[in-house]
């Protein structure tokens, strides 16, 4: 497993022992009629160490970023499909344009 999917886990974990911890809590205040009036300090801040851990494994899980700019090197089309079968250059978008074409010149 790499670091970045096993920190991810453990923000999960933290992140669900946070909720276990808030529902835990409002069942003791039901029992002692207290009003609830929000979580504990130390459930919110589980809750922020998950939510940072499992950001952290959501950016370094996937991989490295490509980049999006149609100059780039890594967008250069290196084959074509091996069935051009399933490419189609006579559709309705051809008159949809010719028919847009003609709204604007008017």
């Amino acid at each position: 497993m790499g670091l970045g999917l096993t920190v991810g886990l453990l923000g999960v974990l933290i992140l669900s022992h946070a909720a276990y911890s808030t529902i835990q809590y409002r069942g003791l205040l039901k029992i002692t009629e207290e009003e609830f009036s929000g979580p504990p300090i130390n459930v919110v801040l589980e809750l922020i160490l998950g939510f940072l851990l499992c950001m952290y494994a959501g950016l370094t899980v996937p991989g490295n970023f490509h980049s999006i700019h149609p100059s780039s090197e890594e967008n250069r089309i290196v084959s074509l499909p091996e069935n051009l079968d399933f490419m189609i250059f006579n559709h309705r978008g051809r008159v949809a344009l010719s028919d847009s074409d003609m709204k604007l010149k008017l």
